[in-house]
């Protein structure tokens, strides 16, 4: 037997093992695998509060192991996190009783001073670049939960409109709406990087 840790093993091969036989070590590699994607999705959610972030998405895998027999595979298994994790970030939303979007400069400040640290001199590029992915969370937080979702999904996830509508819940129209309004917000919000052609999403 293939060790689960092979990467010639699938996705399907390892939820089998789980179903199967309650597999931890299977689980464990799914994990391994899907969960960078994971935390960079809540990330985005929680408009760069990384400690909620990780809150998050150890709450999305521990109840993807105890739905994991409900999982049919009409979805790809990312895809499945993606609607698990989305539906952790509107739980804790609704629980606070707030908008999700919170105060997050600092945490976003935090990330990327390890980003930076990481990476020895700071460039000019770097600087930039920098800037504008704190601009852009700032940006962010003037949508909605659900155009922030959609955004989310379809553009930092690269789900197509069918797969987001599938993550959250939604008819497929209703995501092209969300996308179209928030992308009219972060356009404005964003005015001034345009002349240099980074105003993010065309």
């Amino acid at each position: 037997m293939a060790r689960a840790s092979d990467d010639t093993v699938t996705d399907a091969q390892l939820i089998a093992r789980c179903v199967a036989s309650d597999d931890r070590h299977a689980f464990a590699e799914l994990v391994r695998r899907h969960q960078s994607a994971v935390r960079a999705c809540l990330r985005r959610l929680t408009s760069g509060n990384h400690a909620l972030a990780d809150d998050l998405a150890q709450d999305t895998f521990v109840l993807a192991w105890r739905n994991l027999k409900s999982f049919r595979q009409e979805a790809r298994f990312s895809t499945w996190l993606y609607r698990i994790a989305t539906n952790c970030w509107l739980a804790q939303a609704r629980k606070r009783r707030e908008e999700p979007l919170g105060d997050g400069d600092a945490d976003l400040a935090d990330g990327d001073s390890d980003d930076a640290d990481s990476g020895g001199e700071h460039t000019p590029d770097a600087t930039r670049s920098a800037s504008l992915r704190i601009d852009l969370e700032r940006a962010m937080r003037v949508l909605s939960r659900a155009e922030r979702a959609a955004i989310v999904q379809c553009y930092d996830n690269d789900l197509s409109h069918e797969e987001a509508a599938y993550v959250l819940g939604m008819p497929v129209g209703t995501v092209k709406t969300h996308i179209l309004r928030a992308k009219r917000k972060l356009k404005v919000a964003l005015a001034s990087w345009a002349p240099e052609g980074e105003g993010g999403l065309a």
